[in-house]
């Protein structure tokens, strides 16, 4: 069997592909174009989508050229979801996130060389076809039966779903009819959740053109009780740091359970089997240490941020705990950590006593005086001794930010605005 294949086994990356032998055998016949798409329903992608973005990434260092599409058409309509219909956004608004999203991809593979990926967008070719054309071209090769048979339509039914999304896995598949008949993609990767439409696009290839073409899908990655791996407590980890700064997106990551950090490593780190598998010893033998969880969050910080930005985000963990300076951590990354902690937003500057209630520290201000008087009452990471203390500009890190901390793990902060 193909080595890269077997490899996307060890990593548990294959949930799904259209005949596994017949799959392995086109990897080995050459270099292969394949495509993966990323509709743009959000301003970001997420950490689901970087699953996608990094078998791509590994597909291309083994010499096969992917073509990133970003679908500034089916963007427009969005995949039927459980939940209920979808709020379509305007053109103008899909445009914007369809550029920020490119450039969220372009961070992670190659554009240049003999493998270069290529980005592509299915509004091109959508833009312009008659109701028509779409209807003769493409929907007399869709039973409508098979249609309704699908889980996501199927739930939908008793509640209501638009023709819109109904016909969404016709906009689906004719992308990949016109990738392969443009520039010969013949391979398809996604997320297992999508592979009722990939599997739909494989089977217009072949009754409109006659042509064998092959897809495989990535399991759903869970955490150790089953729920989905990428969602906090403030909600989706997003790529971009506007929307998840690099200190939170770095300590995801690092947060990872003993249970699955190896599962993820070998998804999200391009580190050897030797390499993890020394981890895996590392973590059963020492788990305090989390030597595992450090390789993966930097690993994965380093791809999508890059390493200084990586770098900024350990720093200020370490200077949020004491064991650093705060003042030396750069602005946007102080932001970040605010954003993480739930800092609070004022307009003055209050005292000490204040300062730790309005941050959510304490719940009273006697219990801030306790604080202070058993010494557990930090500012900027130095201990508070006088509770009349008064906050003026020379406690502002950056001009805006303040630090506070009870004890050694809880921490809060303001932001003066």
């Amino acid at each position: 069997m193909n080595a890269l294949f077997e490899d996307l086994k060890w990593r548990g990356l294959i949930a799904h592909s259209t005949d596994e032998e017949a799959l392995s055998a086109h990897l080995d016949e050459g270099p292969v174009s394949f495509y993966v798409g990323f509709d743009p329903t959000a301003p970001s992608v997420h950490t689901g989508n970087l699953v996608q973005m990094l078998l791509a990434r590994r597909l291309q260092l083994a010499g096969h050229r992917p073509y990133m599409l970003v679908g500034g058409a089916t963007g427009l309509i969005g995949d039927p979801k459980e939940s209920g219909e979808r709020t379509m956004n305007s053109e103008e608004v899909v445009a914007g996130w369809v550029n920020r999203i490119r450039g969220q991809v372009a961070r992670v593979l190659d554009f240049d060389g003999e493998a270069a990926a290529t980005m592509v967008n299915n509004l091109d070719w959508t833009a312009d076809i008659s109701v028509l054309d779409f209807l003769r071209d493409v929907g007399k090769h869709f039973p409508v039966n098979r249609m309704l048979a699908r889980d996501v339509v199927a739930r939908r039914l008793e509640e209501g779903i638009s023709y819109t999304e109904f016909s969404y896995v016709l906009l689906q598949s004719m992308d990949y009819r016109e990738l392969n008949r443009r520039f010969g993609v013949s391979l398809q990767t996604g997320g297992s959740d999508q592979w009722g439409n990939i599997t739909a696009g494989v089977e217009l290839v072949r009754r409109s053109d006659q042509r064998r073409v092959h897809a495989m899908a990535t399991p759903l990655l869970t955490k150790a009780d089953g729920t989905k791996f990428g969602k906090t407590e403030a909600g989706t980890v997003w790529l971009d740091p506007d929307l998840t700064s690099t200190y939170a997106f770095h300590q995801f990551f690092l947060n990872a359970e003993d249970a699955k950090v190896i599962d993820y490593l070998k998804v999200f780190s391009f580190r050897s089997r030797e390499e993890i598998e020394e981890l895996e010893r590392a973590t059963e033998a020492e788990p305090h240490k989390r030597a595992a969880q450090r390789a993966l969050a930097d690993d994965v910080t380093d791809l999508v941020h890059g390493v200084a930005e990586r770098e900024a985000a350990a720093s200020a963990a370490k200077a949020l705990f004491g064991r650093g300076e705060l003042n030396q951590l750069p602005a946007p990354t102080l932001e970040g950590v605010m954003r993480e902690v739930g800092a609070a937003n004022i307009s003055a500057l209050p005292s000490i006593i204040e300062a730790f209630t309005l941050a959510g520290l304490v719940d009273s201000k006697s219990a801030a005086r306790r604080a202070v008087a058993e010494g557990g009452a930090y500012l900027n990471n130095q201990k508070v001794s006088d509770p009349e203390l008064r906050l003026g500009p020379e406690h502002l890190l950056a001009d805006r930010f303040i630090v506070l901390r009870r004890g050694r793990r809880t921490v809060g902060g303001l932001i003066l605005d």
